[in-house]
């Protein structure tokens, strides 16, 4: 969406009156134009490829699901760890007395 904002602010510059009043102007907005056009095909193209890496993805997730289970485990392992950390947070935090101190080893 970004990129085609560009183009759209490059082609209201090139409609722009000035441009028919300063040459040099005019040849900047062009470069400018160019290089919006440019920027906006390049990507439309990593959307592209993007949605067929995703396809890829999925066929492969199909093919191997010990890889698939492999990210489940990792996700269920990185929430577990978040939960922890916040606890261990929580205690360090708290005024350190001996049942903090015993919870916080643990």
């Amino acid at each position: 969406a970004m990129s085609k904002s560009a183009v759209k602010i490059s082609s209201d510059l090139l409609s722009n009156p000035l441009c028919e009043q300063e040459p040099s102007f005019l040849e900047m907005v062009t470069a400018f134009d160019t290089a919006m056009k440019r920027m906006d095909s390049f990507n439309q193209e990593k959307v592209n490829m993007g949605l067929a890496e995703e396809g890829e993805t999925r066929v492969f997730s199909s093919v191997f699901p010990s890889l698939n289970m492999a990210v489940k485990r990792r996700e269920q392992t990185l929430q577990d760890y978040k939960r922890l950390q916040s606890k261990v947070e929580k205690y360090e935090e708290k005024e350190r007395t001996g049942p903090v101190l015993a919870k916080l080893h643990q």
